[in-house]
């Protein structure tokens, strides 16, 4: 399948939006779908940590673990869901502009579905995918240019 990609102009230099995205902790805060993210160890992340992400998919609420498989600050990090019916893979990518005072950030996600899965990544996961992107990098953008520095 293809990936889902929307990108958003962030006025916070990379590090910043950075350190906040890889942050597993702040997921809820900026996409609906995520009811909790708990991180298995000690923050912050690193390759190969694991979180406990759960989604609220329709009325149903999906737990699946997701592993970070490449960090490379500030410009690029990537999950990989690990284990349930629907297994997000996530890219993230940063890019600097204005000499670093502002970002680009672009997402990038797809799935892989197991079991139920199959069924409901292309009936609900997507589609829901794609009209939560949008809403969840423009609350992305407005907690960090609202947030103190």
């Amino acid at each position: 399948m293809s990936a889902i990609s929307k990108s958003i102009v962030i006025d916070r230099t990379p590090e910043d939006v950075y350190s906040y995205v890889t942050d597993p902790t702040h997921l809820p805060e900026w996409q609906d779908s995520a009811v909790c993210a708990v991180p298995v160890g000690d923050l912050p992340v690193h390759v190969g940590s694991t979180v406990l992400v759960t989604r609220r998919i329709g009325r149903r609420r999906v737990p699946t673990t997701m592993q970070y498989t490449a960090l490379d600050p500030p410009r690029s990090w990537h999950l990989h869901g690990v284990d349930g019916p629907v297994r997000p893979d996530v890219r993230g990518y940063i890019e600097a502009l204005d000499d670093g005072a502002r970002s680009r950030v672009t997402l990038s996600v797809d799935f892989e579905g197991h079991g139920m899965g199959r069924v409901l990544v292309p009936l609900v996961v997507k589609p829901m995918t794609r009209k939560e992107m949008p809403r969840g990098e423009e609350k992305l953008k407005h907690l960090l240019e609202h947030s103190a520095s």
